[in-house]
Formats: C-alpha cells, sequence, structure tokens
C-alpha cells in the first residue's frame, strides 16, 4: 500500500498570499517580535562569519536562509518545556531568552550557552555537535517528565542528516513505543554537508518516516515563520494533552556553508541557490507585516538599527568577559600532559596579533 504524502502547510506563501485557514492569528506584537528576533539572528549571523574570517571566533555553522524555522519553533515553547538545539541553531537559543552574549562567549571558546549551577531550571540544553545524539536524551526528559506529571513537553531539533543516523530512529521508536510528550522538529534543509536528500533516503518526505513509529508527522513551510509556530504550538499541545509525539518537518534552506570550514560551491549550483532566495524567510514576514499591520520603511529602519547596534555591543561584552589563556586548551585534557601536547603547546603563539 502507497504511503501518502504529507502536504506542506504554510500561512504566507513566496508571494505574499495569506491562507486564512492555517493562519494562527497571532496578534501585532507576537509577529513583530519573531520577527525582530529574524533579523537578529541573520545580523548577527552574517557578522560570525566575518569574526570567524578575521580569526576571532572558531568554526561556525551558518544560520541564514532557517531563521524563521528556528525562531517559529523556539517561540512557540512555554517557559517550562523542554528544548534540546543542535550545532546551528543560534536563533533557537535567542528565541529562548538567552543572551547574544552568551553565543558569542560560547563561540570564543568558553561556556557553553547553559547556567549548570541552576539544573531544576534547566530547560534549554547545550548544542550537540555529534549528529543526533540528542534524540533520545530529549525523549528520556520528555518520559521523565511524563512520569512525574509534569505540565511540559521537549522539542528536540535537528537537520535531515539526522535521519540516516541510528539515534534518530532509536529516539522515535521509544517516544512511539512509551507515547512520550515529545516533538521532534527536523530542520530539512536539503543538503548534510555534501550529501543531498535524495542521496540519504528513499522517503519522498522526512515526515512521513513518523508512520512506522506509530505517529504523526507533518511538512510545514520553514521559510514561514507563522506556519511553523502554529504547527510546532499545535504539537505541543497535543503531547501535553496525552496524545504522544509527533514529527514536524520544516522545509528550508541553508543559503550559505555547512560551516565556515566549507565550500558548498562544490557540490550545489548557483541556480538552487537563487531559487531559495526568492523564498527568503525574513522577506516574507516583512511582507506580512505590511499587508496586515501597515509595516513601513521607518519600523524597518529601527529595527535594523536596533539589530546593528545589538550585535556590536555584544561583540565588544563578550570579548571582554573571555578569559581564556592559551594554556587552558592543554591543560584539561590529559592528567598527565604527553610530550605530543607539549611540542603543540609550544607551537602556539601566546599573544597573536588580532586586527578588530
Amino acid at each position: 500500500m502507497a504511503i501518502q504524502e504529507p502536504e506542506v502547510t504554510r500561512v504566507v506563501a513566496p508571494d505574499g498570499t495569506v491562507d486564512e485557514r492555517t493562519d494562527p492569528d497571532l496578534s501585532e506584537s507576537v509577529v513583530t517580535d519573531l520577527y525582530r528576533q529574524q533579523v537578529l539572528a541573520r545580523t548577527f549571523d552574517e557578522k560570525a562569519v566575518k569574526l570567524h574570517r578575521q580569526g576571532r571566533i572558531g568554526t561556525y555553522a551558518p544560520l541564514q536562509g532557517q531563521e524563521a524555522a528556528q525562531v517559529g519553533a523556539a517561540s512557540a515553547l512555554a517557559d517550562s518545556d523542554y528544548c534540546f538545539p543542535t550545532y546551528r541553531d543560534h536563533a533557537m537559543y535567542l528565541a529562548r531568552g538567552l543572551e547574544l552574549e552568551d553565543v558569542l562567549v560560547y563561540l570564543l571558546g568558553e561556556g557553553n550557552y547553559v547556567d549548570r549551577e541552576d539544573p531544576d531550571g534547566l530547560r534549554t540544553f547545550p548544542p550537540t555537535i555529534p549528529i543526533a545524539t540528542q534524540l533520545p536524551h530529549a525523549v528520556g526528559t520528555s518520559m521523565a517528565a511524563d512520569y512525574r506529571g509534569d505540565d511540559c513537553a521537549t522539542l528536540v531539533s535537528f537537520g535531515d542528516g539526522a535521519t540516516s543516523e541510528g539515534d534518530f530512529h532509536e529516539g522515535m521508536n521509544f517516544a512511539g513505543v512509551f507515547e512520550s510528550p515529545t516533538v521532534f522538529f527536523c530542520q530539512n534543509n536539503h543538503w548534510a554537508i555534501s550529501v543531498p536528500q535524495e542521496r540519504q533516503t528513499a522517503s519522498a518526505t522526512i515526515a512521513q518516516k513518523a508512520q512506522a513509529y506509530g505517529f504523526e508527522g507533518v511538512r510545514v513551510d520553514g521559510n514561514d515563520v507563522l506556519a511553523v509556530y502554529g504547527a510546532v504550538e499545535n504539537a505541543l499541545e497535543a503531547a501535553k494533552n496525552g496524545d504522544g509525539p509527533r514529527l514536524i518537518e520544516a522545509v528550508t534552506y541553508r543559503k550559505g556553508a555547512h560551516t565556515t570550514t566549507d565550500d558548498p560551491s562544490k557540490y550545489r549550483g548557483d541556480e538552487e541557490v537563487e531559487e531559495w532566495r526568492k523564498k527568503d524567510p525574513i522577506e516574507r514576514t516583512r511582507e506580512y507585516l505590511e499587508d496586515a499591520h501597515g509595516w513601513t520603511d521607518d519600523d524597518e529602519l529601527r529595527v535594523q538599527s536596533w539589530a546593528d547596534d545589538r550585535v556590536v555591543e555584544a561583540i565588544a561584552n563578550a570579548e571582554e568577559r573571555t578569559g581564556l589563556d592559551v594554556d587552558d586548551i592543554f591543560e584539561h585534557v590529559y592528567a598527565q600532559t604527553p610530550d605530543s601536547l607539549r611540542r603543540q603547546r609550544q607551537r602556539v603563539v601566546d599573544e597573536p596579533e588580532v586586527e578588530r
């Protein structure tokens, strides 16, 4: 029997047309905040790439093109809900209320986004670099919350490449069997580094994989922040009401490189990238604000100026906060430092000159 392919749900189409049937009917202030967060995320993202080029931060995973997916999903969470982001989800952390300085301090090599001094208040977890390892953790957390009778759910974010990992299937299976209140949020940006979706799976969609584990999978336009918000909100509500897990496939696109050490021109064409530029998530939100709430050029200028100032301020504050010494890189690896590591330390410049 053929499996029916889930349709892509959207509120605002690329041409600006609004589907009243799927509109979550958010207030002007909420939509404005969703837009501000996307603008801040992109402004930061563009600056972070430059910071890496200047040697001021380490390897960075750009998020441009995925702002709506990250902001929409994280904004739908309640404060009591758990969130397990992945390494590209910088905007998700900002939407969860973490300071931009904390994100930068992490990228500067110190800190992990999260203050572990208050484990009882820990709701947003540190980013995971190994692919898909956070999925079983998220399911376990949601199962524990369910056993305690807590009124909350867990959202775990990952890319399409993670669906080729065993952790994805183990997490999905446990969630289905135990009906855990887990929302699996896949940001399908079409590329797992250089591997396209069609080389990863023979499934027509990521969403339909949920059917094998006994629960619902839905597809949503990941460049439509209102559609993402509505889909995640509905999934969280269902999970809290005892309806079990749900898989959301947010169909989006990574505009830039996988990381700042990657060259995407080696594996994808300019025509593909240009086609997705026409579906830009920030432009789509702005068009909605213009049509529905009378957004003006002055409003736009104020938001962009705010974002520019905020990023400049955050960078200055973060670079002042970091107190790492070169020796810290080497001292906490082995109980007794081997000769090979000592030789590496001798080759490191103690006070490199960095042009800011």
